[in-house]
């Protein structure tokens, strides 16, 4: 009987844990999903401060998920309920259909699951339940489900991995990783092998049949157990867009994949094709069991003894990499409990305050519209000031954090609310946009123009998408970065993506600026929107 009574009282204090640890969403960054990371100028309807999400208002959210490379995000809520939403050109918001949404949706062929984690990739999602299955949907031309075929490309409804007993996942941006309770197999990998990043030693590469110079990578649709961490049990583990860090039982780490800017921290920007351990993280700097690890696109960090944070890779746009863990001395002292990392930018949850800094386009870092864009150094994000930060997620142009309602009192309530778009708003929007570019340019645009130029800008976006993989040196991957670097130099692109004059750069693309002025009076532009007598 006391048995029982012994149990029934640890299930309570489960119970009332897992309420504890659940909260209010917070959203910041980019909500014009087709646009974010592209080359499309300046992008209208970012939330520039933490902003509450109205399906979710209410909702107990226990966890987040979004990846550097997605523009996509999953929420749990303690039923175990999946939400999604955001970018879903590659079904990877599990409705089984490629339609964006702008507004968190209940994954319903999940709802007789209980999921407990996901991870989410440049245009895949996998989630864990808590049973220990785990189930994937999205793009699958490398294999990145894990459900033992490539012979859809795009799964958009949910199709069960053949992995068993799985603890957690993380996603790269074409790969996943998934940690197992099984002896001997405590980490498996499947997707693209291009840089190693699956850890089996082997990057897959083979010739194609039809030009013995075009190179291509065998996809791996089968999750495979890491042989040469087959004796070590790995805890912890986070994925950038070509690279994995893990932590075993015993406090190391170890990294391995793409080696550019000495994100898996050896001294060298060698690519891993198999786990390889971090020098600084032995003897009396091992990782404590609490330790937090995230990856970004580009760097790593982790926390290690006394909760010191380390980093290494390309930490800002500009300067030296740190090729090699380092501490981060602005956050010495902080006791973080959270953190992650997106393309270019951080998030950390830290006793009880909440901490940003890197580049930002979209506001993801949210310090308001009086705040700065970008910080090179930790900022508290001020409007969360006291309040108790529960999780965080990092994607590509936009950030969740997970707050604590009971010592929030009522400062949520004076949190902006979105609603998100209208249902058929979301496929109009980049229609809006376009036609303000038209005007902004010689006024001479005609709807069958720019539906022309409408869909030619998506079909490079969309094989901008597809091919990154093959570009060398991972130009999908950093794809904002890039731009974002451009930018940051001043010069004629130093205007995109400001909002205020995105409209001047836009000006006299593909045609001498000389030619743009002469045949631009200023008294016929401003009346004669609609038509123009003549183009010179």
């Amino acid at each position: 009987m006391a048995a029982v009574e012994a149990e029934k009282k640890v299930e309570v204090e489960e119970e009332q844990e897992k309420k504890e640890k659940a909260g209010e969403l917070l959203f910041c960054g980019g909500t014009c999903w087709d646009a974010i990371g592209r080359r499309k100028g300046s992008i209208e309807g970012n939330l520039v401060s933490p902003t509450r999400l109205r399906p979710l208002l209410g909702v107990n959210i226990r966890f987040v998920a979004t990846g550097c490379a997605s523009c996509h995000c999953v929420a749990l809520d303690v039923e175990g309920r999946c939400y999604t939403w955001g970018r879903n050109e590659k079904g990877q918001l599990g409705h089984g259909d490629t339609l964006q949404r702008d507004r968190p949706t209940v994954v319903s062929e999940l709802l007789k699951y209980k999921v407990t984690k996901a991870a989410s990739g440049r245009s895949h999602t996998v989630v864990v339940t808590a049973d220990g299955n785990s189930f994937s949907f999205g793009w699958n031309k490398h294999g990145q489900l894990g459900s033992g075929s490539v012979r859809n490309e795009i799964e958009s409804s949910p199709v069960r991995c053949l992995v068993s007993d799985v603890k957690n996942t993380a996603c790269g941006a074409d790969f996943t990783v998934w940690l197992s309770s099984v002896e001997g197999a405590s980490i498996l990998t499947a997707g693209l092998p291009q840089y190693g990043q699956l850890g089996h030693g082997t990057d897959n590469e083979y010739n194609t049949k039809d030009s013995s110079v075009r190179l291509a990578y065998e996809a791996q649709p089968r999750p495979k157990a890491i042989a040469s961490l087959a004796a070590e049990t790995i805890v912890k583990v986070a994925c950038g867009a070509n690279h994995t860090v893990a932590v075993d039982s015993n406090g190391f780490v170890y990294t391995w994949g793409f080696g550019g800017y000495g994100r898996l921290g050896h001294r060298e920007q060698k690519d891993e094709w198999s786990p390889r351990r971090v020098d600084v993280f032995q003897r009396h700097n091992v990782l404590p069991p609490d330790a937090v690890v995230s990856a970004g696109s580009v760097n790593s960090a982790c926390t290690a003894a006394g909760g010191q944070l380390y980093m290494w890779g390309k930490i800002k746009t500009t300067g030296d990499d740190w090729m090699y863990p380092k501490p981060l001395m602005d956050l010495s002292g902080w006791n973080i409990r959270c953190m992650d990392s997106g393309s270019m930018h951080h998030f950390v949850g830290a006793d009880s305050s909440c901490i940003s800094w890197g580049h930002a386009q979209y506001g993801e870092l949210g310090f308001g519209p009086t705040g700065q864009k970008s910080s090179a150094t930790p900022k508290k994000v001020d409007i969360l000031e006291g309040m108790h930060v529960i999780s965080v997620a990092c994607g590509s142009g936009l950030s969740m954090v997970i707050v604590d309602r009971t010592n929030a009192g009522d400062r949520l309530d004076q949190l902006d609310v979105y609603d998100g778009k209208g249902s058929g708003e979301g496929s109009e929007e980049p229609e809006s946009k376009t036609v303000a570019k038209q005007t902004t340019k010689k006024g001479a645009a005609k709807a069958s123009n720019n539906s022309k130029k409408r869909k030619k800008s998506k079909d490079s976006s969309d094989s901008e998408d597809e091919e990154s993989d093959d570009d060398d040196s991972e130009n999908g991957e950093e794809q904002s970065n890039g731009q974002a670097e451009k930018k940051s130099q001043g010069g004629k692109g130093s205007n995109r993506g400001q909002g205020k004059g995105a409209a001047k750069p836009v000006r006299g693309r593909g045609r001498p600026p000389s030619a743009n002025k002469s045949s631009q009076p200023p008294p016929q532009v401003k009346p004669g929107k609609r038509g123009r007598p003549r183009k010179s």
